[in-house]
């Protein structure tokens, strides 16, 4: 063979393995960013979940106050932008009782998913979620094993799966499509 010959087929199998490995790469981190942006909608749920009850309250009244917001010439003088921070601080509050009412309407939605699927457990896992973020009364994980009769770390798995499902719920197809 002659040495061009010999040096056009390491240069072909050179550009193939190099593109190989390049694909091989961009696969794996495209897999890894996914598992981060599935990862990071579980803890958004969670994060959710764990501060809901502060986000009723905060809204209970927001309503009136957002229709009733105006502020005094008087009190941003000073401050050129005066109507922007007005509205800043509306849509914050509107962005916050818009949230809390979704979250109000998927877990509806879930309770009636558990209800309606016949399955004691998925029934639990409502009821466990309900117990741990949304009811007034708050209750601790020990707690929750005890009016189940169940193990703390079945609590700990109850929860994991429900805030699978409203992840879902919540997030839509984006929840799930990058799911292993």
């Amino acid at each position: 063979m002659s040495n061009e010959k010999l040096l056009e087929q390491v240069a072909k199998v050179s550009a193939e393995t190099a593109v190989k490995t390049a694909l091989e790469y961009m696969e794996q981190k495209q897999l890894k960013e996914q598992k981060n942006r599935r990862d990071m909608r579980l803890r958004n749920t969670k994060l959710l979940l764990k501060h809901y009850r502060s986000f009723v309250l905060h809204s209970k009244d927001l309503q009136i106050e957002l229709d009733e917001l105006e502020v005094p010439d008087d009190v941003f003088e000073e401050m050129h932008s005066n109507e922007l921070v007005v509205e800043s601080i509306k849509r914050s509050k509107k962005r916050t009782l818009a949230m809390v009412k979704f979250i109000d309407q998927m877990l509806r939605v879930y309770k009636v998913l558990c209800e309606e699927s016949g399955r004691d457990e998925e029934v639990r896992q409502y009821q466990t979620v309900y117990k741990l973020f949304i009811a007034e009364e708050k209750y601790s994980m020990d707690q929750v094993a005890e009016c189940h009769n169940v193990v703390v770390r079945t609590v700990q798995r109850d929860t994991k799966d429900a805030v699978k499902t409203l992840s879902a719920l919540i997030f839509g197809i984006d929840s799930i499509r990058f799911d292993s």
